[in-house]
């Protein structure tokens, strides 16, 4: 399962639960609220009316009189009243009066007059100074026919002479009780539903997040070079950093590893030459090979020097993961600077140079390495030309790239050599002289066209002679 699955199910389990509890509380305390806020005003109401009827059940008139009169028929009087958005269109209170021995005297609903009720908890509490009340089933077959009693002792000079009850269906609430259900039970699923997507939100931006980390990870591990995400300020942000940190520390180590370790290899050859002519060198010899042996002294140094300053370039290419401030560039004005400071060799080699512009050709990048990657494909170029021979130069750009291609006319790359041009110190021995480079112009290359977002190949062409293509992603503002 998927992390970001995960999270989302975890969190919304968790709000879920906790809006279940919460939900079942609410719609759990939605009756008996409105329930006990009925009769919280029936205690009221029958209070009230107990005191207006004390006067006419002590003088024995109580059907009789204007209590009775007052209250005669009050279910069956019309209205027209709307509580907040339920109609109602009768008085659904009854009210009824017992003596003191429990027997209805009165009734409003003209039902149980006569009747002995102190058997109820309503009159039999209240008769002896209790609370009374109770809820019975109008019908015992009808679960949701209870009716609510509540009763109120009627006094005279502080003796009981009588109970007054006043009686409400729990129907007349039931609308009440359902509406709050449903709004509580649409706002849980609102909360649910918000609390879904604010999951989802969290998800998405925490395996985002992670995603990128992943994915800078993976191409640390291809080797290539890659900047750190921006998280902003959070943990995560912190654990970018600290990655980023780790993977300096330990490419560091290996970079120095790894170098010393080729160039003490890559030196042993000319220091070891060096070595035996300045051996030679100590003894008596003729002119011409004290000559000789001093022209290899100087030669190995040669080597020795181009080794180091081309390790240190390499070196301080690799070590960057992006450009720091890349300007507009033009490529075509660049290779024509490039071209000029190598006109000495091309005069040399009697070499001709063909070139062609094709499309806009700017770019964004460094200037100097740049520079530097186009001078060492032109110098293979030259070296790998027969004498008196064309070195073919192309500059094409389309909407998204800009294509530098320099072709000569020589031997080409031989098949072995073909998947190995790019290593390190790998190098060819040069036609004219027979002598290799240090092998660190073309990976130096690789690693400026990378960094630069582009790439480069070397292949033969179909009518002789090798071809460098170094592809670099155009400018956007061309």
């Amino acid at each position: 399962m998927k992390i970001s699955l995960r999270i989302l199910l975890g969190y919304f389990l968790i709000v879920g639960v906790a809006a279940w509890f919460v939900l079942t509380i609410f719609m759990d305390e939605v009756k008996p609220g409105v329930r006990q806020a009925m009769e919280d005003t029936l205690v009221d109401t029958a209070q009230v009316l107990a005191r207006l009827a004390a006067p006419e059940l002590a003088s024995g008139h109580i059907g009789q009189g204007a209590f009775a009169q007052a209250l005669q028929g009050l279910g069956e009087q019309p209205l027209q009243a709307r509580v907040w958005k339920f109609a109602k269109n009768k008085v659904n209170t009854r009210v009824y009066v017992t003596d003191a021995r429990g027997m209805v005297q009165f009734d409003s609903a003209g039902q149980d007059v006569g009747r002995d009720f102190s058997k109820w908890n309503d009159v039999y509490l209240t008769l002896r100074g209790r609370y009374g009340a109770r809820s019975t089933q109008s019908d015992p077959n009808v679960a949701e026919s209870t009716v609510m009693h509540v009763a109120a002792p009627i006094r005279l000079g502080g003796a009981i002479i009588g109970v007054l009850t006043v009686a409400k269906p729990n129907l007349a609430v039931a609308p009440f009780i359902e509406s709050g259900r449903r709004k509580i039970f649409k706002a849980g699923l609102w909360l649910l539903g918000l609390s879904l997507l604010i999951g989802g939100a969290v998800a998405l931006w925490i395996t985002g997040s992670l995603r990128q980390l992943l994915q800078y990870a993976e191409r640390v591990t291809r080797g290539e070079k890659a900047e750190p995400p921006d998280l902003g300020s959070s943990e995560l942000a912190t654990l970018s950093r600290a990655l980023a940190g780790m993977r300096e520390k330990l490419e560091g180590k290996q970079y120095i590893e790894r170098y010393v370790h080729t160039l003490t290899h890559e030196m042993k050859s000319p220091l070891t030459a060096i070595g035996a002519s300045a051996e030679l060198l100590q003894g008596e010899l003729p002119p011409a090979d004290r000559q000789r042996f001093s022209g290899h002294i100087a030669e190995q140094a040669e080597r020795l020097r181009q080794l180091v300053d081309r390790m240190l370039g390499l070196a301080r290419v690799e070590s960057r993961q992006g450009l720091e401030q890349p300007v507009p560039i033009d490529l075509a004005a660049l290779l024509a600077e490039v071209l000029a400071t190598r006109e000495t060799q091309l005069q040399a080699r009697q070499l001709h140079v063909q070139t062609e512009v094709l499309g806009q050709c700017a770019v964004q990048g460094d200037r100097f390495l740049l520079a530097q990657a186009l001078a060492n494909l032109l110098d293979n170029a030259i070296d790998f030309s027969p004498l008196a021979g064309t070195i073919e130069l192309q500059l094409q750009g389309d909407s998204e790239l800009v294509a530098a291609r320099i072709g000569d006319h020589g031997t080409g790359v031989p098949e072995f050599a073909r998947e190995r041009v790019f290593e390190r110190f790998y190098s060819l021995e040069r036609p004219a002289t027979g002598k290799k480079s240090t092998g660190l112009g073309l990976p130096f290359v690789r690693e400026v066209a990378q960094l630069h977002g582009g790439s480069v190949a070397l292949s033969n062409r179909p009518e002789g002679g090798a071809v460098a293509v170094l592809q670099l992603p155009r400018s956007p503002k061309n």
